[in-house]
């Protein structure tokens, strides 16, 4: 097993890891905190009245919007903290060293395992000379 140590980040790259996981994460959340006020939304139109109907189809759009708005608002503020954080890491770093890590070495499955190599010349008769190739 190998130690290694992580001096430096890219921070682009830290920043593109940390966007789609807060992306993902706001996806989550924006689904679930659109289809409760979809779900309101719906209830309050079909609870009655003018006004209740308005507010009601109100409540609706907002919820198509948070689960739109939501993922992209966390993505892009993801995006941010990450490019942050890859600079803090980076000057920490050249303080107190990287993050430590031990490796070792894993047999690759997707490897094609290894091709016979066919002769192209005829087999040997009976009787003929054997010519080394």
């Amino acid at each position: 097993m190998a130690k290694m140590q992580v001096k430096r980040v890219g921070i682009f790259s830290y920043a593109k890891i940390s966007a789609v996981t807060c992306a993902a994460f706001g996806l989550i959340f924006g689904v679930i905190y659109g289809l409760i006020f979809m779900i309101v939304g719906g209830a309050m139109m079909a609870g009655g009245g003018r006004d209740a109907s308005g507010a009601g189809a109100g409540s609706m759009v907002i919820g198509l919007l948070a689960m739109i708005g939501i993922p992209i608002f966390y993505g892009v503020l993801g995006f941010i903290v990450g490019a942050i954080g890859g600079v803090i890491y980076n000057v920490a770093a050249g303080f107190v060293g990287g993050l430590e890590l031990e490796l070792e070495p894993v047999a690759n499955d997707y490897d094609t395992p290894p091709q016979p190599q066919w002769n192209a010349s005829p087999p040997n008769q009976p009787g003929q000379q054997q010519y080394p190739y």
